[in-house]
Parts: structure tokens; C-alpha cells; sequence
């Protein structure tokens, strides 16, 4: 068990010891005798006694029994009456053990894994002793309830196990001996797992066990079989549950081995299998996507059926039968809940917020009126055909005869439509009506015009013409003609819903039950004697299933065994477990047989040739909500994006049978570039189907890329590799995955490119620099002309009033530069990141900021304070003067140190005024007009401004449509000089901080930090970062720059300045560039922009990379898995972590493997036990 191979171990060593200890531990119910540390001996007695004292008091009372001084009921009582005793006893004990505060001294050990399982016993009846041996309840309500249930089961299982009953029941003594001593070691066990310790199971459900339910396990299934034996007791001789006791009573001495293998549920599980199986061979429906779907669907069932049972009337049992099928059949919740929020928004008079998502298509009133026609219709033709017809036993030409001849022709038409829309007929066959080399959305729609109009016909065929004969040839049969019976009650229910809920199955089945009475008409036969026609559709019905069942599990056990024969690598190790499957393959095929009659998964322990019949449970194999819980991150939102375009496509795939029968428990996988896609079908009824999308992790591991391989392999020789031959074979058909259509589907395609030789390029980064500054002029002039105030304002025109501005003069009086002057923005750096003042106070220019908040307090007064501008120069114009508009406020921080002693370069701020009345609605902010650079550096930076390219962007503006004089206005704002200078400060400003310190061309790596977001430091980052709105603009320009770049070198220049417009306007609407961290990157995918670019960096190649998505429609390669082999994987999953805990990264079981794609499987379970990036809610498709 150890190991399958050097590298990879099916258990590690630790987990072996933990496994050899808990295994026993499981088989006897709770005693642990083996402990993996030397304990003292009266810890092994004290379990002996606690396990055996249940016999001990059943002994007793079954020899006052045998002595005839007590009779069999005084006996269980006794019996069950010590029992109660001592459970209470043993729980109060327990109680008070951990009540009692005490110090245990832990042993010193060198193995820190095993000291948390090590005890310092004391003495016999220690509290440490009593807290290991009897670990207690958690709610005192489970201390009284399992302490009664015990009792109980000692006084039944005495009364069970009498030796003189068990005597008279085979007629043998030494076979009642031997049940004797075995069946009271089985209530041992129980009753030691119910109130002493409980062992941890083998068929474990729940992650955790929060309410206690484990300890229940065992006493469940003893109470079912002692109450069999009690309804032999006390009813009338019956043969069959005479018989059936027999059959028990031995089975009951095997309950600890079936309990040690997981054969059997636990509660919870039981209780959700035994309600579905119930539900869908009992009653007609279907399997829930929700457990309380399901108890309400099944409660609503079960009440159709016994109220079918007391109507009087032939004609109203008819009638209600066919109409509550009908209703019991539609996707009731979700009409209801459109309905309620209609009326919510007709009420309230707006639009609900709670709105179905995109995923999901409301309902219409068309389809309300035609769920309404179809039932009337229904009931029309039910009641006319049962009132007039004459009854008959089915011949060749009854009425009913003839219908049946109808429904063949209709089944053998249906299936050849069906298997005529899959790439594979049969799955082993390629479908020669199926277009083939499809490889782009437009040519697959074009060649798939015939199969989408023979989708049509299926459907009509399918959904109208199918149920309306299966009612006719129910409503004919002879059954309903008198009163009516209870089996008849059932059957005609399940038959009527079936005919809705489960169309194709239904037409299957009656035309089974119509071709064997035709067959088999004599009515000596016990078929056609015994049993009337709606149980003979429900026997058909399950053994329908359980026949699919056996074939599909048969061939997940045969993948299994070719999958561990061809595994050369293990194929030593792997060769006894094939030769032992091979010689004892009829024992093989029972237990292939047991779980197809339980409805449970073949379990492959650990994946290998080595099979177990898994414990039953519900379809959707785990207890949790579906689609609450997934391993989320950065690349969930493409799944996200994709799932309401997937959903349309896959509607139109179910609707014209391209996916198969729909069956719920059914797996699909889609396959597209690097993403993985799991349909699960959890629910099917009339002309709907409700299903559950996960996405699987697109950071591909080996196993992961290995098994995505395979997945391609087997889609490229079904799509797109020309066959020679018209029906050439499945080149995979061994494997789990079968090939069955494409999907178009809306997405996003990704293309990931180097860019080497542009990125690095001199001639394309000196370019870069250039680009910058137009298009930083370009944003900044479109987010002045799309701020709220210019929209409500430009209409309005300012007459009669200047508008007054005061800005820092670039243009000043000619003056001779001090070389202060010239170095200022060197000489800053070097005094405020000196080595003086590392590990000092902070930089002047925090100091600086700090004195410029103080200014604000007393801006009217003048103060030489270091590090602003003083404002000696105003003249009379005082701050005071000026107009008090948020718009026009001066603003005098920001501006360079100047030295106190040196004023030859000081900057005056002179009041100016706009030459354009309109130029105000184009101004910038102005907390962003402040300059933070040198007035000389601002001087020789502002020559790189691109007037010409300024004046055209203004010139192409169209804020101002509603002007009629527009291109007028625009040519004088671009006239208006003071508006420029605005703009020169902004963009040469913003400009700088991006480049900082050095001027020169900046570099790849430059060029990457900074599109990160990381700028150089420079005197106006501070500045710029305090300014979010004017940062988050500045990066966006640079960010189009270098996409401007990118597409110069692959594209061509540009022309012109119309070119260039065009073209920042396309980035502006299609693209979103920035970083795939971002969170408007995930923002931009939702909201479905066409493009997405993102610069990256691959650390191992040493290259830039671009990224490039892109929105549109492609093809989804989709093909359906083996649902046993899913099944059964995932319960070897459920095993390995929830009771071996065998958790390690690079087990066996997870390894890839091409057939039977475990990896993928493992993936795509649940967490905790799977890790999908993306789990939906369930998605409810319409089918029509």
C-alpha cells in the first residue's frame, strides 16, 4: 500500500500509521487498541468492558428468557432498561470529567505529529483516563437522546436476537448460535459508536459532523432491521417478509464489515437518496438542484399520489393525474418568481432591482399562454378519450394497440434525429451528416443550416407530438376503467408525470411495456396477470436506469484497468491487481451489479483496479449548496464573462439534442484555448433543464497541461481531421470523454506576443516621448470637455465680465540665470536625500507641504515662509480682489524653492484673463494649475509643446454642438493664450513626473515600471500623487502611448493628426489598457469591452510581452464524460481526504492520466476536496 513507485505514493508514511491505526478503529465501532504509544493496560480493559457491557445485559436477559422466567417483552425490557442506566451513567461521567479542571503533563516526545494524540494517564478512573475513553457530546440535547436510542436498541436487539425465536425462524439451533454471537457483536459496536466513542466512518458525507449525526449511523440501520422482524411479529403470515427476515437476520451479522467497506449511507446522504430515488422512479420527477428543492418537490409528489387515491371519480382521477403531472413537470419556482417580482414592479411603479441575471432568460407571457393551451389540451384529450372510448385488454388492433404502434415510430424517428446532431453516433461512430473541418463561428453556422432545422422538427416531435400520444395510450388502458387501486395510484401518477417531466425516457419505457404485451399476450403470465400498466412502466423505468447504470460502470471499470495496464511507469506494480481483477472477475461484475442496483458509485480505491461499492447519495454527489463555493481568483472573471453566452449556446445544443439525452448526474467538458469548462445537469424537466458551469485554474500545471492535451487530442480528431471513410471510427472511444458538438460562444480570445525589437527599439522610445505629450494633451483636453459642468454650462454665455486668472507667468521679462537657478533641480534633489538626512528629519519638501497648509489658514497675509513663493510682487491687486468663483481662485504653493537672498528669478504672478468668454469651460481644475517645477525648467520643457496638435484637438471638440456658432467658438478658445499656458503647465508638468530626474530616451525597463504605476521620484511626484483624479489621467496617457507605440511598429506610421485622433479615440471606446491586477481590468471584462491589453515581463525568457485580449464570437469543442467514472473518482476523492486524509500534493491518485483524466476530475470537484476557480449558481435553461 505504501507506494506505487519511487516518486509517487499512494500513502505517505505518516499517513500509513494513521490509517492502520483509525481502520480498526472503524471496524469495532470506537475502541482503539491501537494507539501508536505505550499506554497502560487497565486503558485497553476499560474499552474490553465498556464495548462487552451492552452484551452483558442482554445476556442476562436472554437467559431469564431461556430459564422461561421472564417472557420475550419483560426481557427486552430489563435489558433495555440497564442499558438506558448505564448510557446515562457513562454520559454523565464524561460530563463530569471535563468539567473538572485538572493539569495534564504532556510526555516529552521527539514526533510532534504524534504527540497531539498522546495522553499522561494517571490511574484507572482519572479524568485524563475518562476524557480519552469517553470523549462525550457536545449538545446535552444529543446526551439524552442517544443514551434513550441506546437503551432502545439493547432491549430490541435482545428481543431481536432470542435464540429460541432465531431457532424457530431456520429451524436450526447451531445456525442460531451462530447469529447469536455474531449479531450481539454487531449491537456491540453500535452501541459502543453511539455512547461511549464514535469511529470515524468510512462513508463520510459532511466535511464536518456539526450536529452529531455520525453517532447515529449504526442504530439507524439495526432499528431498520429489527423493525422488519417485528412487522413479522405482528402481522398475518406473510411469505415474502418471512423470507425477508431471514434474508436479514443473516445479513445482520456482515453490518460491520458493510459499515467498514462505506458501503452504507450515512444518515444524511440516506435521507437526500432515498427522496430522490423515491421522487424520480416512485413518483415521476426529477432530481433538484437544491436539497430544498427537493423536499418540497417531494412532499408536494408524494401528496399528488395519495390524493389520487380517495378521488371517487375514474374521469377527475384522470384529470388530476394528467394536470398536476403537467404543473409538477414545469419549472414552477422560477414562474413564480417572475410573476411575484411583476407584480412587485407593477406595484411599486419602477423597475425591480432583482432582476434575473444575464445568464438566465426570463419568462414571457407567450410561454405562459403556452403552457396554459398545452394544458388544456391535455385535459381535453385525457377526459374525451377515457369517457368515450371503449376499454380493452391490449391486442393488435385496440385502440391502444394502435398508439403503441404510433410511439415506436415516433421513437425510432426521435433517436435518429438525436444521434444525427452529435459529432459521434453511439459515441464509437463519426457522424458523416456532421459538418466536418469547422474551425470559425460563421462557416460551422453556415454548414450547420440543415441540422439546426432538423433541431426543429425534434423539438416539435418531442415536446407536442410525444406526450400527447403517451396520454392517449394511457388514458385508453384498461386500468383506469374501474375503481382504482392503490398500485394504481402510484403507477398512473409516476406515468403521467413521466410523459412531461422525462419525455424521451417515458417514450422509451412505454413502448417497452406496449411491444412486451404485444409479445406476450397470454394472461397466465405473471407480468401481465399481476401487474396493471403504470407499475409495469415503473419496474421498466428502473430497470431502465440500473441497465445504464451497469454499462456505464462496466466501462469506467474497464478504462481503469487499461488505464493502470498502459501506465508503463507502474505497470510492475499495477500487473497483480489486473491479473486478480481478470481471474475473479465474476466477483468483479457483482460488485459492478450491487452498485448499479444501489444507484451508488464504483469506488476505484485510490484509482486502481481495486473495486468498492460506494455508499449512495445524491446526484450532485456533495452536501453543500451548489455554486456557493470556489477557489477564487484573478482569472475567475473570465468565466464570469463567459458563462450568460455559454448558457444561450448551450440552450440552442440541448434543444436540438446535439448534447444527448439529458439526464441529471450528466458531466460535460468544454475545451477552449486555455480554459476548461464542467457542465453538470442537475435538473430536467418540460422544456427546461437546470445545470451547474465550474471553471477550472488556467495556471496549468503538468498534470493539468497533460490531461489538456489529451482533451485536444480527442476534440481535433473529432472536428477538425478529415476522415477518408463516410462513418469512420472514434480514434478515443476507450476514453471517458466523448466527443458531441461545438458551441459559438461570445469570449475573449488570448493572444500573448513578444515585443522584442520594439519595446527595446531607440528610434521607437524616442518616438515614445514625443507621443506622450499629444497624448497627454488629447486626455486632458476630453476630460475637461466631458466634465457635468461643461455640459450644463456651455449654454449659458458670459456677457459683459472678464474672466480673471491668475497664473505664473512663463513669459517673463528676460533675466540673467544664477547658476542657483540653473542646477535648482539637481542641487534640490542632493539636500533633501542627503546622507545627512537619512535616518533625520524628513526632506524639506514634506516640511515645505506641511508650511503650505498653514499658508492656507492666513492666505491674506504675506509671510516669507521657506519653501513657497512670496507674494510680494501683487501690487495692488491683493487675493482679495478676485472674483470669489471656485473657478478663478488664485493658486500660489507649489512653486520652486527660491533662495531668500537671490531674488534676480523670482516668479510674479501676475492676474490674466481668458481672451474667450467660453475658454473657462475648458479650463483645468484648479488645484492642477499649481507649478512645482523651476520657472527655467518650465520654460525649456514648455518648447516641447505641440501647439499645432493642441489647437487641432480643440478644433475638433463637440461639446459645443448645441452652438450655433460652434466652430467659431472653438477657434477662439484655441486662440486664447492664457488657456494654453494652462495646459503647457499640466502636461509638461504631468510629463515630467513620468521621465523624472533624467531627460534622456527612457528604457524598456523604465517604460514597464512606470506603465505599473511606479514613477521615478522627481520634485513633482509628490504633486502629481496628491492628485489622484490627474495621476490616474496621466497614467492612462502613457499607458496609450506605449499601445500607440505598438501599433506604429507593427502597423505603419501614422499620417496624421486625424489618424492619431482616430486612433486614441478607438483606445478611448475598445480598449481598455492598463494591468490584468487591476480591478478595471476585471471591470472592463464584465462590461465586455472588445479589447484588453496588458504589458508584462517573462522573467524566464528575459523578454517584454504584450497581452492582448479580444471579444468575440468562437467556437467551444464540448463532448460529455463518463458520469460513473466522475462518480466514482470523486468518491475515491471523498475517501482519500475525508477519512485517510490523505491530502498530499503529489498522491497517486491525482497524478494525470490520459484516459481517465483524474487531474481535471479532481479539479472540478467541490471544495474543499476541489479547487474550481468558478462555480455558478444554478443556471435554469428553457428548452424550446
Amino acid at each position: 500500500m505504501r507506494r506505487m513507485s519511487p516518486d509517487v505514493p499512494l500513502l505517505n508514511d505518516y499517513k500509513q500509521d494513521f490509517f492502520l491505526k483509525r481502520f480498526p478503529q472503524t471496524v469495532l465501532g470506537g475502541p482503539r487498541f491501537k494507539l501508536g504509544y505505550c499506554a497502560p493496560p487497565y486503558i485497553y480493559v476499560n474499552q474490553i468492558i465498556l464495548f462487552l457491557m451492552p452484551w452483558v445485559w442482554g445476556g442476562l436477559g436472554t437467559l431469564l428468557y431461556q430459564l422461561g422466567i421472564l417472557e420475550d417483552y419483560y426481557t427486552a425490557s430489563l435489558s433495555g432498561g440497564l442499558m438506558l442506566f448505564a448510557a446515562f451513567f457513562i454520559q454523565f461521567t464524561s460530563l463530569y470529567a471535563r468539567n473538572k479542571s485538572m493539569t495534564v503533563e504532556r510526555m516529552l516526545t521527539t514526533d510532534i505529529l504524534a504527540e497531539e494524540d498522546e495522553h499522561d494517564f494517571t490511574s484507572c478512573a482519572g479524568t485524563e483516563t475518562i476524557k480519552f475513553l469517553i470523549p462525550g457530546k457536545k449538545y446535552v440535547a444529543n446526551t439524552v437522546l442517544h443514551s434513550f436510542l441506546a437503551g432502545l436498541m439493547c432491549g430490541l436487539g435482545t428481543w431481536y436476537l432470542l435464540p429460541k425465536r432465531i431457532s424457530l425462524l431456520y429451524g436450526s439451533t447451531g445456525g442460531a448460535v451462530l447469529l447469536f454471537l455474531f449479531g450481539w457483536m454487531t449491537l456491540c459496536i453500535g452501541e459502543y459508536s453511539l455512547i461511549v466513542n464514535t469511529a470515524a466512518e468510512t462513508a463520510t458525507f459532511q466535511t464536518q459532523d456539526t450536529y452529531e449525526i455520525t453517532p447515529l449511523m449504526r442504530p439507524l440501520y439495526i432499528f431498520f432491521f429489527v423493525s422488519v422482524d417485528l412487522a413479522h411479529r405482528f402481522t398475518v403470515n406473510i411469505p415474502a417478509l418471512e423470507q425477508m427476515n431471514q434474508i436479514l437476520h443473516i445479513l445482520f451479522i456482515f453490518l460491520p464489515f458493510l459499515w467498514a467497506l462505506g458501503t452504507l449511507p450515512p444518515p444524511d446522504a440516506l435521507f437526500l437518496w432515498a427522496m430522490e430515488q423515491v421522487l424520480e422512479f416512485g413518483l415521476g420527477g426529477s432530481s433538484m438542484s437544491t436539497h430544498l428543492r427537493l423536499l418540497i418537490m417531494f412532499i408536494i409528489s408524494a401528496g399528488t399520489a395519495v390524493t389520487s387515491y380517495f378521488i371517487p371519480s375514474t374521469v377527475g382521477v384522470v384529470l388530476f393525474m394528467t394536470g398536476l403531472g403537467f404543473l409538477l413537470s414545469l419549472n414552477l419556482s422560477d414562474m413564480g418568481l417572475v410573476f411575484k417580482r411583476s407584480v412587485t414592479r407593477h406595484r411599486v411603479g419602477t423597475k425591480s432591482k432583482a432582476l434575473p441575471s444575464r445568464s438566465e432568460k426570463p419568462f414571457t407571457w407567450k410561454e405562459y399562454l403556452f403552457y396554459i393551451i398545452v394544458l388544456v389540451l391535455a385535459l381535453i384529450e385525457t377526459s374525451l378519450l377515457h369517457h368515450f372510448a371503449g376499454f380493452s385488454q391490449i391486442s393488435k388492433n385496440s385502440p391502444q394497440a394502435i398508439v403503441g404502434y404510433v410511439l415506436v415510430i415516433l421513437l425510432i424517428i426521435l433517436w435518429i434525429l438525436r444521434e444525427i446532431q452529435s459529432v459521434c453516433i453511439f459515441g464509437i461512430f463519426r457522424n458523416p451528416f456532421y459538418p466536418k473541418d469547422v474551425q470559425t463561428v460563421t462557416l460551422f453556422l453556415e454548414k450547420q443550416t440543415r441540422l439546426v432545422k432538423i433541431g426543429v422538427v425534434r423539438r416539435i416531435l418531442l415536446n407536442l407530438v410525444s406526450p400527447f400520444a403517451m396520454i392517449a395510450f394511457l388514458s385508453l388502458d384498461s386500468s383506469l376503467q374501474g375503481l382504482h387501486s392503490l398500485s394504481v395510484s402510484i403507477g398512473f401518477t409516476r406515468a403521467f408525470r413521466m410523459v412531461w417531466q422525462n419525455t424521451e425516457n417515458a417514450l422509451l419505457e412505454t413502448v417497452i411495456v406496449s411491444v412486451v404485451h404485444l409479445l406476450v399476450s397470454s394472461t397466465d403470465v405473471w407480468w401481465n396477470r399481476s401487474l396493471d400498466t403504470g407499475i409495469r412502466l415503473l419496474l421498466v423505468g428502473i430497470m431502465r436506469d440500473r441497465l445504464i447504470q451497469f454499462i456505464s460502470k462496466l466501462q469506467f471499470a474497464v478504462t481503469v484497468l487499461l488505464a493502470s495496464w498502459t501506465e508503463k511507469k507502474r505497470r510492475k506494480s499495477t500487473t497483480t491487481l489486473c491479473i486478480l481483477n481478470i481471474v475473479f472477475s465474476p466477483f468483479v461484475l457483482v460488485f459492478i451489479v450491487f452498485s448499479a442496483l444501489l444507484s451508488s458509485p464504483l469506488l476505484p480505491l485510490f484509482t486502481l483496479p481495486l473495486f468498492l461499492v460506494g455508499f449512495p447519495r445524491p446526484v450532485q454527489i456533495w452536501p453543500g449548496a451548489v455554486g456557493t463555493a470556489a477557489c477564487v481568483c484573478a482569472d475567475t472573471v473570465y468565466y464570469h464573462q463567459m458563462v450568460p453566452s455559454l448558457t444561450t449556446a448551450l440552450q440552442a445544443a440541448m434543444a436540438t439534442g446535439s448534447l444527448g439525452l439529458l439526464l441529471p448526474g450528466s458531466h460535460y467538458l468544454g475545451r477552449f484555448q486555455d480554459r476548461l469548462i464542467w457542465i453538470m445537469i442537475l435538473e430536467c424537466g418540460y422544456t427546461y433543464c437546470c445545470i451547474n458551469i465550474k471553471g477550472l485554474e488556467l495556471q496549468e500545471t503538468s498534470c493539468h497541461t497533460a490531461e489538456a492535451q489529451r482533451v485536444d487530442e480527442v476534440f481535433q480528431s473529432a472536428f477538425e481531421q478529415e476522415y477518408s471513410r463516410i462513418c469512420s471510427i472514434n480514434e478515443h472511444f476507450g476514453n471517458v470523454l466523448t466527443p458531441c458538438t461545438v458551441l459559438p460562444v461570445k469570449l475573449y480570445s488570448d493572444a500573448r506576443n513578444v515585443l522584442s525589437g520594439i519595446i527595446d527599439s531607440h528610434d521607437n522610445l524616442k518616438e515614445f516621448k514625443g507621443d506622450l505629450i499629444k497624448v497627454l494633451v488629447w486626455i486632458l483636453v476630453q476630460y475637461c470637455s466631458r466634465r457635468p459642468n461643461v455640459q450644463d454650462v456651455h449654454r449659458t454665455e458670459n456677457k459683459g465680465k472678464a474672466s480673471l486668472i491668475i497664473l505664473p507667468a512663463l513669459n517673463a521679462s528676460p533675466q540673467s540665470q544664477s547658476p542657483e537657478d540653473t542646477d535648482s533641480l539637481n542641487s534640490e534633489i542632493l539636500d533633501d536625500w542627503s546622507d545627512d538626512n537619512v535616518f533625520g528629519d524628513e526632506p524639506t519638501i514634506q516640511k515645505g507641504k506641511e508650511e503650505k497648509d498653514q499658508l492656507k489658514v492666513v492666505s491674506g497675509i504675506n509671510l516669507p515662509i521657506p519653501g513657497s513663493v512670496e507674494s510680494q510682487g501683487l501690487g495692488d491687486h491683493s487675493i482679495g480682489t478676485v472674483p470669489d468663483n471656485s473657478l478663478y481662485k488664485s493658486v500660489i504653493l507649489g512653486y520652486p524653492v527660491v533662495d531668500k537672498g537671490k531674488q534676480k528669478d523670482v516668479t510674479y504672478i501676475p492676474l490674466v484673463e481668458f481672451s474667450c468668454s467660453h475658454s473657462h469651460l475648458l479650463s483645468l481644475p484648479e488645484e492642477w494649475t499649481s507649478n512645482c517645477l523651476p520657472n527655467s525648467k518650465m520654460r525649456e520643457m514648455s518648447s516641447l509643446f505641440p501647439e499645432e496638435w493642441y489647437q487641432f484637438v480643440l478644433r475638433q471638440l463637440e461639446c459645443f454642438h448645441t452652438e450655433e456658432n460652434a466652430s467659431n467658438v472653438l477657434e477662439e478658445i484655441a486662440k486664447d493664450r492664457v488657456l494654453k499656458d494652462f495646459y503647457v503647465h499640466a502636461v509638461m508638468t504631468c510629463y515630467f513626473s513620468l521621465f523624472g530626474v533624467d531627460n534622456m530616451v527612457p528604457s524598456p525597463g523604465h517604460i514597464l515600471r512606470v506603465y505599473s504605476g511606479v514613477l521615478p521620484w522627481s520634485l513633482a511626484l509628490d504633486w502629481l500623487t496628491e492628485k489622484p483624479e490627474l495621476f490616474q489621467l496621466a497614467l492612462k496617457a502613457f499607458r496609450y502611448t506605449l499601445k500607440l507605440m505598438i501599433d506604429k511598429a507593427s502597423l505603419g506610421p501614422i499620417e496624421d493628426f486625424k489618424e492619431l485622433t482616430n486612433c486614441l479615440e478607438e483606445y478611448e471606446t475598445d480598449w481598455y489598457i492598463g494591468l490584468v491586477s487591476d480591478e478595471k481590468w476585471k471591470e472592463a471584462i464584465l462590461q465586455e469591452k472588445p479589447y484588453l491589453f496588458s504589458l508584462g515581463y517573462d522573467p524566464n525568457m528575459g523578454v517584454y510581452t504584450g497581452r492582448v485580449l479580444t471579444l468575440q464570437e468562437l467556437l467551444i469543442q464540448v463532448g460529455k464524460l463518463n458520469a460513473e467514472a466522475v462518480r466514482g473518482q470523486w468518491a475515491n476523492l471523498s475517501w482519500e481526504l475525508l477519512y485517510a486524509t490523505n491530502d498530499d500534493e503529489e498522491r497517486y491518485s491525482i497524478q494525470a492520466h490520459p484516459l481517465l483524466l483524474r487531474n481535471l476530475t479532481v479539479q472540478a470537484a467541490d471544495p474543499p476536496l476541489g479547487y474550481p476557480i468558478y462555480s455558478s449558481k444554478p443556471l435554469h435553461i428553457h428548452l424550446y
